[in-house]
């Protein structure tokens, strides 16, 4: 009966004892890597803020980050290495999509099958307005390594080690999930027209898409993070006026 419980015992903790294993090599090998980055930057580590984007087409994720009260610089790029689907939010279980929206970083997953992963907080206020009764939104969307994607946003495993210990330690900091978000492609005049020129023919993904853009514009002016809503009624995403300008 001993030798049966201390089985079990090992048996329940390994897990954690991996996923932490996983998480200090990662340290070992990427924290004094992500500590110069920021050094370079110009900006303390780990940050008062830290702010995701990516953009589909471009297949680009940036890293910003900065003090709550000042603007955001840029830290670091990274290029995915896989994203499924095609233009366009994710509607449904299933289709392929990586969604297009305002999300948080709510879950971290040490023991992720595609090496370390972190999870979007999608379905939102916004997909679910948009849900067909009976229809399922799906879920389980990450940004992960290991180069495959069935509807997340993979990079590479070094990157994704990178990214892993930014959002981590940042969420230990400050207690608050980084948002990220994500966009069909840079939402300037060109972008848009581009957008138009694709799928002119589709209102409501061309409204959709609109209501992306005041988000994307904002940032662009003040390098802070725009504040979002969901309108209950037509649900559309809202931007809150930014009250002061880029410097």
């Amino acid at each position: 009966m001993r030798f049966l419980a201390i089985a079990l015992w090992v048996f329940l903790l390994a897990p954690a004892s991996h996923a932490a294993d996983r998480v200090a090599a990662a340290r070992k090998a990427r924290e004094k890597q992500v500590a110069a980055l920021f050094s370079k930057a110009g900006v303390a580590w780990p940050p008062e803020q830290l702010y995701l984007r990516a953009f589909k087409h471009e297949r680009e994720l940036e890293v910003w980050a900065g003090t709550r009260a000042g603007p955001l610089v840029k830290v670091r790029t990274y290029p995915f290495c896989a994203a499924s689907g095609e233009l366009g939010p994710k509607r449904r279980q299933g289709d392929l999509q990586v969604p297009e929206g305002f999300y948080t970083i709510d879950l971290f997953n040490p023991m992720s099958s595609y090496h370390l992963s972190m999870r979007v907080s999608y379905p939102n206020a916004a997909d679910r307005f948009h849900q067909v009764a009976g229809v399922s939104l799906g879920g389980d969307i990450y940004v992960h390594g290991d180069c495959v994607s069935i509807g997340c946003i993979a990079i590479e495993d070094g990157p994704i080690e990178e990214l892993y210990l930014m959002t981590l330690d940042t969420r230990a900091k400050t207690r608050r999930d980084v948002p990220i978000h994500i966009f069909p492609r840079r939402l300037d005049a060109a972008g848009m027209a581009a957008l138009a020129e694709r799928l002119a023919p589709d209102a409501p993904l061309a409204a959709f898409w609109q209501s992306l853009q005041p988000a994307y514009l904002q940032f662009e002016e003040t390098r802070r993070v725009p504040a979002t809503s969901v309108d209950r009624k037509t649900g559309r995403y809202l931007v809150k006026p930014a009250r002061t300008a880029r410097r």
